[in-house]
């Protein structure tokens, strides 16, 4: 029963910025990687970025040098810092997470893997 809630979705004007949240929650919880998907009218889900818990993180080319995702493990929260924005970033922008609840307790142990429910980002010229 881990829950992703997104946040921080919006309209923009092109050049602008948004910043992304998507928190955690769950019994006894414990995320290993969290990542950020998006996808837009008429196209197939991408990959936008990833983030592993020791701080190693990888991007889609596109986003490269615009986007970074960051964070919080004490809040189990990831982050996606969206700056230069463009028309072609307009999606719905999805969490996803891995991880375990009941990480200490070897007969409740279960792994997980969650979405979140989307955020739609508009990026108007």
């Amino acid at each position: 029963q881990v829950q992703l809630v997104e946040s921080g979705g919006g309209l923009v004007q092109a050049g602008g910025s948004l910043r992304l949240s998507c928190v955690a929650s769950g019994i006894r919880l414990r995320v290993n990687t969290m990542e950020w998907y998006r996808q837009a009218p008429g196209r197939q889900r991408e990959l936008v970025a990833v983030s592993i818990t020791g701080g190693n993180t990888n991007y889609a080319d596109s986003v490269k040098g615009r986007f970074t995702i960051s964070r919080d493990n004490a809040k189990n929260t990831v982050y996606l810092q969206m700056n230069s924005l463009k028309p072609e970033d307009t999606a719905v922008y999805y969490c996803y997470a891995t991880g375990a609840t009941n990480y200490d307790d070897p007969l409740r142990y279960r792994s997980f893997e969650v979405w979140g429910q989307g955020t739609l980002v508009t990026v108007s010229s």
